[in-house]
């Protein structure tokens, strides 16, 4: 057989000689619709990869997005591979001082900011000083020497003819980060041969089931480990992709004015979008399937989209280190008999794993549990585009076994079928609208304040969000002072607004397990009993 290297390049010159009418659409600013067709869009990739090696950008070079689900920010995400540099999409939800950790350890070569960005982005460039830029959707042009020129210019006298071959399907092709273990960000580095073998699983039909008919509106932000891989997985089979921006407001006109039959977002965002579907019910017609992962779908909601508005739900579960899909909860042949309850209740479970991942149950001591929906204990997986260690880091026992398999930190149990059903986390994190917090981080900082003795943060259910945090503290004085607003200060130059807990409650202690842990089970249950 011919030792053909898997690259995105396979990718791409099939979305060039085969998908070549098909159509890119995206949500503009100013509310208009940009439409083009992948031959052009492909012309411009092409253009682009050569603009951004003429730039100096080396085989392995990270190039940064802060960008939204633009048509722009699409054809980086296959310009840069092409050009032999790394995407490094950057999370514009992220804390000013959480990005400059990220880019600090990526040593990011170039910039392309989206211009709605720039506030945020200009921040950055106060503090590293390496950083050079190239900005688009932009009516002005910005004083700053390490500004290149405008997104535009990369095209002019640049020639289409010819695109960069890569012929190391390991070389890396993006970096992406994930800060929910713990307060330090961690890289996860995506081969083009990964990105190439998974774009292929999730093809499947029992995972995304995409075809060539299929309108899809990735509603994950691009930034979120490459939007699941749905930019590569809709192209490749040559469906039309839709773009919304970073407007989800605009979504269900979108979906109207486009027939949108497939999109993919987090189950807070599909609760929040219910109530105008329904009202508009006739004029989204189209949409036949929604891809929900980030948490887990209360069976409530898939029932009135699937009862309701005929679309039918599939619930996925990955991590960004897993590039990201790990399992799909679809039925079998066999459940088509059971009443819709039992239905239900098989698609709100995170799954079976998709064509190539493996996953095994074990205990604390190591041992491998039986799949038989009772024993429970930590996910453990593996597949060709699962990571093995983070980014600049030597492979760790404390996220990964010696026999190569990735520790989840989640807790499940898995029936005789195959599908696992989450029902703990090990690690200490929070799901608020399918981002993640954790709980260690702010527990952290909170307790370098002088007014903090000691500290539990915790999550309760929240039918907004899936969950909120709240923190309850023991403080080393008593005070009149505005508990929340102190504390809220003292945290928001370290994470997100979306981090900040709901609610800060004083008490005299936190109680405390036999061997002096954190009890958050004790605490739950003393908020519980004061309601």
């Amino acid at each position: 057989m011919l030792n053909y290297p898997l690259s995105l390049n396979l990718i791409f010159e099939h979305v060039r000689s085969i998908h070549g009418d098909k159509s890119v659409h995206s949500l503009l600013s100013n509310g208009k619709i940009h439409t083009y067709n992948y031959t052009t869009f492909c012309k411009r990739v092409v253009k682009l990869a050569n603009a951004i090696c003429s730039l100096g950008i080396q085989q392995g070079d990270r190039v940064a997005t802060f960008a939204s689900n633009t048509y722009q920010h699409l054809e980086l995400f296959y310009a840069i591979p092409a050009a032999g540099g790394v995407i490094h999409p950057i999370n514009v939800r992220l804390s000013s001082k959480q990005q400059l950790k990220i880019v600090q350890q990526a040593e990011d070569k170039l910039f392309f900011v989206d211009d709605q960005y720039f506030d945020r982005f200009s921040e950055l460039q106060k503090e590293v000083d390496t950083i050079k830029s190239i900005h688009f959707n932009t009516d002005e042009v910005h004083d700053s020497a390490r500004f290149i020129h405008e997104y535009e210019d990369c095209f002019d006298g640049v020639e289409d003819i010819c695109i960069p071959d890569i012929q190391d399907e390991n070389c890396a092709l993006a970096l992406c980060y994930t800060s929910g273990t713990s307060s330090e960000p961690k890289g996860v580095v995506y081969t083009h041969r990964s990105v190439f073998l998974h774009t292929l699983a999730v093809n499947q039909t029992e995972v995304f089931g995409i075809t060539e008919s299929d309108v899809v509106l990735p509603l994950v932000p691009m930034f979120h480990a490459l939007a699941w891989g749905l930019p590569y997985a809709a192209m490749f089979v040559g469906a039309d992709i839709v773009l919304h921006g970073s407007d989800s407001e605009c979504v269900v006109d979108l979906i109207a004015e486009t027939g949108v039959t497939i999109s993919a977002g987090v189950p807070t965002l599909w609760g929040r979008l219910l109530p105008e579907l329904q009202r508009r019910k006739q004029d989204v017609s189209s949409l036949r399937r929604i891809i929900v992962g980030g948490e887990q779908m209360p069976s409530e909601l898939i029932e009135v989209y699937e009862n309701d508005l005929g679309v039918e739900v599939r619930h996925a579960w990955g991590m960004t280190e897993m590039c990201p899909t790990g399992t799909f909860s679809t039925l079998r042949r066999e459940h088509q008999h059971l009443p819709d309850t039992e239905k239900i209740r098989i698609k709100s479970m995170q799954g079976r794993p998709i064509p190539g991942v493996q996953i095994r149950l074990v205990t604390e001591e190591g041992s491998i549990l039986p799949w038989d929906g009772e024993a429970i204990g930590e996910v453990q997986v593996r597949s060709p585009w699962t990571t093995g260690k983070y980014y600049k880091s030597k492979p760790s026992t404390k996220y990964f076994t010696t026999d190569g398999w990735l520790k989840t930190g989640d807790i499940a149990t898995v029936n005789r079928d195959g599908y696992m059903q989450i029902v703990d986390r090990l690690k200490s994190l929070i799901i608020s609208g399918g981002e993640s917090i954790s709980t260690t981080a702010i527990e952290s900082v909170l307790l370098q304040h002088s007014m903090v003795r000691d500290v539990a943060v915790l999550g309760i259910p929240d039918k907004q969000w899936g969950e909120r945090p709240i923190a309850v503290v023991a403080l080393s004085k008593n005070t009149t002072e505005d508990l929340s607003k102190i504390l809220t200060e003292h945290l928001i130059g370290e994470f997100p607004k979306f981090w900040m807990p709901d609610a800060f409650i004083a008490v005299d202690e936190i109680p405390k397990t036999s061997v002096g842990k954190t009890d958050k089970n004790a605490i739950m249950k003393k908020l519980i009993e004061s309601e």
